[in-house]
């Protein structure tokens, strides 16, 4: 991979300093779509300083129409900016060459995470429900929020190819980016996003049969590039169809939960999703249940949807998979949720009191702080 030149074009001393300090300045710029210091990624090429301060950055773009170039000339701006001395900034964009491009893609892949090993480090949650309509993608989409928030390497698959709503629950508008036979996800909330609705120019139904489903499914999770991932979420469609035989098929070391309402009847259905996952050998983390109850003005609460079907589902899936099976969550119903989820902004990440968002957030915590044997695990050691 080429690597930066950050030469100084003269041997003036308050120079060269000035110079090393933009240098360490410019290192801590990521990538926003691939995470990674850009001069790590060879595509910070030139750096040069003039004796009143003027500094001048090449930027090696990895495709000239990059959806991000606005954001990385605007981050390698600041920080430049930011270093005592500097009186002006100016970025120039160019292009990787074919071989500079293939170099980095090459590279990428060989540092990937591939998330189909049975060894890999990246926890792999799929939210699964029976039904629709229970409030699993909001679940999803908060909880990688919430992750991402305390500092994690966080990634999202919008599964639910037939029915979509990640991208707009998250506020996503940007389209992946592809370098060669690289798909790059976008990234929303510190959270890298993949959904078959950031190839759609409109709402038009997505009619695929089961072959279809799985190769998208398939698509996802060896051909984008998430890179170093701690989670992985799954938003699963509902119910035991095409796409959660095959995320069984293709992750079956991944953990399911399973989001119900309160209502008796929706248990019932909620069930067997964590059944199926059980029977595709994948372990059952847990039961989230959502719409658990409402706040009233007066302090009260007022369980609309019954009570009870959480911890149905628990009782009834821990005799059926032979281990106990746990309510994780109790998520009241909140305007504040449903607000966020319009506009794009997961309610984990609002800073006013909501009782939705404090359970979210305790979930996501707990699945982090959850332990996890590293048997059968490659840690990277050779013995000598």
């Amino acid at each position: 991979m080429p690597t930066a030149d950050f030469s100084d074009r003269g041997n003036h001393s308050d120079r060269g300093h000035l110079s090393d300090r933009v240098r360490e300045a410019l290192a801590s710029v990521q990538d926003p779509e691939l995470r990674r210091p850009l001069v790590d990624l060879g595509m910070l090429r030139d750096v040069t300083v003039t004796d009143d301060g003027r500094v001048s950055v090449t930027v090696k773009l990895t495709v000239a129409g990059c959806p991000m170039k606005a954001r990385i000339t605007d981050d390698v701006e600041a920080a430049a900016r930011g270093v005592a001395g500097v009186s002006d900034v100016d970025v120039v964009l160019d292009v990787m060459s074919p071989q500079e491009r293939a170099e980095l893609v090459g590279s990428l892949k060989r540092t990937g995470s591939p998330l189909t090993r049975p060894d890999t480090l990246t926890r792999i949650i799929a939210v699964a429900s029976g039904t629709g309509g229970v409030g699993k993608s909001a679940v999803t989409v908060n909880l990688a929020a919430a992750l991402a928030a305390e500092g994690y390497k966080v990634g999202v698959i919008d599964a639910d190819v037939l029915g979509f709503s990640v991208p707009g629950l998250m506020g996503v508008t940007d389209k992946p980016t592809r370098v060669d036979d690289l798909i790059l996800p976008p990234v929303a909330h510190g959270v890298k996003v993949m959904s078959i609705g950031m190839f759609l120019d409109s709402n038009r139904p997505v009619m695929w049969r089961g072959p279809m489903l799985h190769r998208a499914l398939e698509q996802f999770v060896n051909e984008v590039h998430f890179g170093d991932l701690d989670f992985l979420l799954l938003d699963l469609p509902p119910g035991t169809g095409d796409v959660a035989i095959s995320v069984g098929q293709l992750l079956p070391h991944a953990g399911v939960l399973v989001v119900t309402t309160p209502q008796a009847a929706a248990a019932e259905v909620a069930e067997r999703a964590g059944a199926m996952a059980h029977e595709v050998g994948q372990t059952v983390l847990g039961v989230v249940e959502n719409m658990s109850f409402m706040r009233m003005p007066d302090g009260s609460v007022s369980h609309i949807f019954g009570s009870g079907g959480g911890q149905l589902v628990a009782e009834h899936l821990s005799e059926q998979v032979g281990y106990p099976v746990a309510v994780r969550a109790q998520i009241p119903l909140e305007e504040r949720l449903r607000i966020g989820s319009d506009e794009g902004v997961p309610v984990v990440l609002n800073p006013e009191a909501s009782e939705a968002a404090d359970a979210l957030r305790a979930l996501a915590q707990e699945l982090a702080s959850a332990p996890r044997g590293l048997a059968g695990r490659s840690l990277g050691v050779t013995p000598r």
